[in-house]
Order: structure tokens, then C-alpha cells, then sequence
């Protein structure tokens, strides 16, 4: 039996969530916050087709509903996409379709930050996880218009600090933490402004365990804190999250959540292109989600690399909602 059927379908809405900083305003204890949804439909930056299909396969999971359920409002919905897979050039070998994934981005970090310029917390729903190069560029141009910076919680199984000089592979979704550190393409690191999206100190990878060798290196220069599997087993997840969300909270204005959905274990999440064994439980996940929400700082939620032609009846699809829900106040009492 799936762990949805076993756990936490049938609970009560929580009587209040967290105090957004970006956004929201209190209603009966409840805090209401008005919800701007970006569907991504990209699969260019990946090495298999299909995520440009998560978004749909989200709300076919009943996402709005979900949201709802919270108090949570969507005021604005909108949809970014490519050219297809079959009209498109894949190009630079070493950079696949990168002229299409660049203006997607672009396109995807105005629509953002417009968004938080109108009071309204950006979800971004994907989409590979290349498009991580426009939503966090949109809300850390919002912040740099303030001089103010943005921390970021990056779950996933992979690092993505590739650059076109270490790919082994082409696909940019391997490439987008890089880019918002300043390194790779111009076309892309300049998506933020003249200064990178990102500073090291001010971001933090949970759940690594599939890392490669050339990817090390620049990790280790730019000093990002990486919490492999290794470490979360060891130390625990709860503790490891706490001192991770204490560096990304240090003198930074908010947080933004990217969570891939192969940082999961591929038993509790199939429908991901890259899946890799000995990843996070429901459990973990839900717990990551929910810490990040009690920090009263979340201002950004996207989740990614969902593709519905690899998954099972729509499980994933239904534990991506789930998760958003978590992270937007969802309580067990």
C-alpha cells in the first residue's frame, strides 16, 4: 500500500500556517496567501522527454483543491513554454538547446518577479530543473532591487554544478545552481541581473548522493554547503535541516525551496528522469517541507523533474501536491 493511503490523507486543515514574509495577511487565525502558479512545460534541459508534462500531471493530482483546502488563494496562473522537442536544434553539444532554455528562463524570471512585485508567492511547478535558472533569478532581482538577499534549499539527489566545460552529458538541468552562482553561459548567469542570482554561503543542497567527479571541484572552490545522504543518515534529517535553514536564514530577506523530485527515494517517487536509489522517505520529505515553512521566510516554492510517462498511476504527481502542501502550512494537528 502506498504510504498515502496509510498516513496523513484524511487530515484536519491546521488553524494557522506561517507568517510569509512575502506575502499574506491574517483572516481568523488563518493566514491567506495569494498564490501566483507558474506552469513550466520544459523538457529541453533534460536528458529524457515528459517533464514538460509535470505541471499537468499536479493538477490532474488536484492541486488547486489542495491549496484551497489551506485557505490559500490563486490569483494569477501562468504558462511558460518552448519550442517543441521536434522543431528545436539541440545545438552546442556540450549545452544542449540552450537559446530555448534561456528564453524560457527569461521569460520565467519577469513572469516571477512581477509576481512578488504584486504581493503574490511564486509556485513554480515543473519543468526540468534547468527552469531553477529563472525563478530564482526573478525573486533575487526582486531583492537585489532592495539590497537584500535570498537564501535557497536545494533538494535534490545531484548537485547541478556542471558547467558546459564539465558536462559529461549536455543536459543543462544539470547545470542551474552553477548558473545562479555566476558560472557557465552568459546568456544564462546574466538572466539575474549584472551580479549572480546566488552567494555560496546563502545556499544549501539536502540529499545529495549522486555527484559528478568534475562537479567537485567547483563545488569545493565556491564553498556550498552540501548535506549528502551520508550525513542526514549519520546526524539525522531534523537536525541537519535546522543548521540549514540557519544559513540560508542569515541575513537574507527569504528562502526559496527547489525541490527535485528525484531528491526522493525512486520507491515513494518513480515518475523522475534521473531517479537514483537510497534517496528520502515520504516522511523526510514531508518533514523538509514543513521545516522550511516554519521558518516564517519562505517566499519561493518549486518542484520539478516530475514526468508523468515514467511514473505510476499518477503517484508521484500526487505526493508532489502533497509536499506542496507541507510547505505552504499543512500540519498533522
Amino acid at each position: 500500500m502506498y504510504p498515502f493511503d496509510m498516513c496523513r490523507c484524511s487530515l484536519s486543515v491546521p488553524t494557522s500556517v506561517a507568517r510569509f514574509r512575502l506575502c499574506g495577511y491574517v483572516l481568523c487565525d488563518t493566514v491567506i496567501v495569494d498564490i501566483s502558479i507558474q506552469n513550466v512545460q520544459l523538457d529541453l534541459g533534460a536528458g529524457r522527454r515528459g517533464t514538460d508534462m509535470g505541471p499537468s500531471a499536479m493538477h490532474v493530482a488536484g492541486l488547486l483543491s489542495a491549496l484551497q483546502s489551506l485557505g490559500h488563494r490563486v490569483e494569477t496562473v501562468a504558462d511558460i513554454e518552448t519550442p517543441s522537442y521536434e522543431t528545436a536544434d539541440a545545438g552546442n553539444p556540450k549545452a544542449r538547446f540552450l537559446p530555448e532554455i534561456a528564453q524560457l528562463c527569461s521569460q520565467l524570471a519577469d513572469s516571477v518577479e512581477q509576481a512578488m512585485a504584486a504581493n503574490l508567492f511564486p509556485l513554480c511547478l515543473g519543468g526540468d530543473h534547468a527552469q531553477a535558472m529563472g525563478s530564482v533569478a526573478g525573486i533575487a532581482r526582486h531583492y537585489n532591487h532592495r539590497n537584500e538577499r535570498l537564501g535557497v534549499v536545494w533538494v535534490d539527489a545531484h548537485p547541478d554544478m556542471n558547467t558546459p566545460q564539465t558536462t559529461t552529458s549536455g543536459n543543462i538541468h544539470g547545470m542551474p545552481l552553477a548558473v545562479l552562482l555566476g558560472e557557465g553561459p552568459d546568456s544564462l548567469t546574466t538572466i539575474s541581473g549584472d551580479a549572480p542570482a546566488l552567494r555560496p554561503q546563502d545556499v544549501v543542497i539536502i540529499g545529495a548522493r549522486d555527484v559528478d567527479a568534475p562537479e567537485i571541484p567547483l563545488a569545493k572552490e565556491l564553498g556550498v554547503r552540501i548535506y549528502t545522504m551520508h550525513e542526514l543518515d549519520r546526524r539525522g534529517t531534523a537536525q541537519c535541516m535546522e543548521e540549514a535553514l540557519a544559513l540560508v536564514s542569515a541575513d537574507t530577506a527569504g528562502i526559496h525551496l527547489s525541490f527535485d523530485l528525484d531528491g526522493i527515494d525512486p520507491q515513494f517517487a518513480p515518475g523522475v528522469g534521473t531517479p537514483v536509489p537510497g534517496g528520502l522517505t515520504v516522511r523526510e520529505s514531508h518533514l523538509i517541507c514543513e521545516m522550511a515553512n516554519q521558518t516564517d521566510k519562505l517566499c519561493g516554492l518549486e518542484v520539478v523533474e516530475l514526468n508523468p510517462t515514467l511514473d505510476v498511476r499518477n503517484q508521484t504527481g500526487r505526493l508532489a501536491v502533497w509536499l506542496i502542501q507541507s510547505a505552504l502550512g499543512k500540519t498533522i494537528l
